[in-house]
C-alpha cells in the first residue's frame, strides 16, 4: 500500500454498531483512516439472529479483511432444520448447506470479533445519535443528542433498516420502505425439545412457527414467528403491543404455538418487524453514504450482512483507490455495489411465503419441491443457486 492510498488524512463519522458500522470501521481502520462510531444503544448488542456468509466473494472479502478464521471459530456449526406436521413428525429435511450457508455465525458474536480487532484504533461512542447533518464545502458539521458537534469529511449511515441517518438526509421511511405482506418476530424460549443444532417448522395457512437450536446449549433455543399480513400500525417501542398482537395472530396455533407463547409472556429480547426492503434512488448524497440494510436492506432472506460486509470492503476500497477524495469514490462505490445489492435482494422477496404459505395446497407444494431439491442428485445445484446472488459481484484488486 502507497502513501497515495493511506486514509490518515480522512476523518469519518460512522452511524451504527451492529454490524455494517463495525465492518467498515475494521476495513478503513485498514488503510489508516480515522473512524468514530456513533451508537444510540448503550454498549455493543450481543445475540441476535445467526448470519450466514457463502460463495467465493464472501470469502475473499472475509479472508482480506482477516476475521475468517474468527468466525469459523465462533460458528454456530447448525445442523439440518426440518419441516414437521402437526403432530411433530417430519415431512422434509433442509440440509444445513441450504438454510445456513458455508459458514453460519450469531450476528451479535460477529460484532464483538471486529469491535474487539478496531476498538484500540477506532473511537466507539456508545448511548449517543446524530441531531443534525449540515454539509459544506469543506466538510459535514454534526451535532449530536448528547455530545458537543463535531465536523468530519464522511458521514457512514450504518444504522439498519429504519435508519435515522437515512431519514435526516434522504427523507421519510415511508418512500423507501416495501412491505411484503408478511411480519415476523424472534426471541428466546427453553429448549423443552431437547434441540443440539438443529430446528423443527411448523406451517398453517398463513403463519409459521420455527425452533431452532444453534448454540448446543442444552437449556435454550429460539423462536421464530412468521405470519402473513395486511400492515399494521403498531408503536416500534411498545413492545406489549407487539407480544398482543403475535398472541391474537398465533391463537389456535397448533403443535408447539401454545408453548411458544407462553414463554412470549416472560420475553424480553422480543425482535418484531414487517418483512420488507429498502429501496432508495440513490445511494449517496454530498458527504453521506448508505451502507448494508440502510441503503439496501432486507427484513430476512436477502443475506443482508453478507452485502453490508462486501459494500464495507468495496467503499473503503475505493476511498483508498481514490486517495480519500470522497466525490469519486462514492461514485464507484454506488456503481459497483448497487446490482449486486438488488440482486441479493430479490433472493429474500420469497422468505415470508416460504415459512408460512398462503394455504393446505402451497404448503404442500412447498414440501414436495424442496424435498426434491434437498435430494442427491439435486443438493449440489441447488447450493450453486443459492450461492448465485451471492457471488454475482467483481471485485477489483484494492490495495492490501
Amino acid at each position: 500500500m502507497t502513501n497515495t492510498h493511506r486514509l490518515g488524512h480522512l476523518n469519518v463519522l460512522v452511524s451504527g454498531a451492529s454490524v455494517a458500522g463495525p465492518t467498515i470501521a475494521l476495513n478503513l481502520a485498514r488503510y489508516g483512516a480515522r473512524v468514530t462510531v456513533v451508537e444510540k444503544a448503550p454498549a455493543l448488542r450481543d445475540g441476535g439472529f445467526a448470519v450466514d456468509f457463502r460463495g467465493h466473494v464472501h470469502r475473499r472479502v472475509l479472508t482480506a479483511m482477516g476475521i475468517w478464521d474468527d468466525i469459523h471459530a465462533h460458528q454456530t456449526h447448525m445442523g439440518r432444520q426440518t419441516v414437521v406436521g402437526p403432530d411433530g413428525s417430519p415431512r422434509v429435511d433442509l440440509p444445513s448447506e441450504m438454510m445456513s450457508g458455508d459458514v453460519e455465525i450469531f450476528r451479535g458474536d460477529l460484532a464483538r470479533i471486529m469491535y474487539e480487532r478496531t476498538k484500540d484504533r477506532v473511537e466507539y461512542v456508545f448511548g449517543d445519535s446524530i441531531a443534525t447533518l449540515t454539509d459544506t464545502t469543506d466538510g459535514i458539521d454534526v451535532t449530536f443528542e448528547r455530545g458537543a458537534p463535531r465536523r468530519f469529511d464522511l458521514v457512514v449511515a450504518a444504522d439498519g433498516l429504519h435508519s435515522h441517518t437515512r431519514r435526516l438526509v434522504f427523507g421519510d421511511e415511508s418512500r423507501y420502505l416495501r412491505f411484503f405482506d408478511h411480519y415476523v418476530a424472534g426471541f428466546d424460549i427453553p429448549n423443552h425439545l431437547g434441540l443440539d443444532r438443529t430446528g423443527r417448522v411448523y406451517s398453517e395457512p398463513g403463519r409459521a412457527v420455527v425452533i431452532g437450536n444453534y448454540d448446543g446449549d442444552p437449556d435454550r433455543a429460539g423462536a421464530l414467528l412468521v405470519f402473513r399480513s395486511e400492515r399494521l400500525t403498531y408503536d416500534r417501542r411498545d413492545t406489549a403491543a407487539q407480544k398482543r398482537i403475535l398472541t391474537e395472530r398465533f391463537a389456535g396455533m397448533g403443535w408447539e404455538a401454545p408453548a411458544v407463547l407462553k414463554a412470549l409472556e416472560d420475553a424480553d429480547d422480543l425482535y418484531f418487524d414487517a418483512i420488507a426492503q429498502i429501496h432508495v434512488d440513490r445511494l449517496t448524497k454530498g458527504r453521506v453514504v448508505l451502507l448494508g440494510d440502510a441503503g439496501y436492506g432486507a427484513t430476512m432472506g436477502g443475506m443482508g450482512t453478507g452485502v453490508a460486509v462486501v459494500g464495507a470492503y468495496v467503499l473503503a476500497g475505493e476511498l483508498a483507490l481514490a486517495g480519500g477524495d470522497h466525490r469519486s469514490a462514492l461514485a464507484a462505490y454506488e456503481a459497483r455495489i448497487r446490482d449486486f445489492a438488488k440482486g441479493c435482494q430479490k433472493t429474500s422477496g420469497n422468505a415470508g411465503p416460504f415459512f408460512a404459505p398462503a394455504t393446505e395446497r402451497r404448503i404442500r407444494t412447498r414440501d414436495r419441491m424442496y424435498r426434491l431439491l434437498s435430494s442427491r442428485p439435486l443438493a449440489s445445484f441447488f447450493k450453486r443457486l443459492t450461492e448465485k446472488a451471492a457471488t454475482a459481484i467483481e471485485l477489483p484488486e484494492y490495495p492490501l
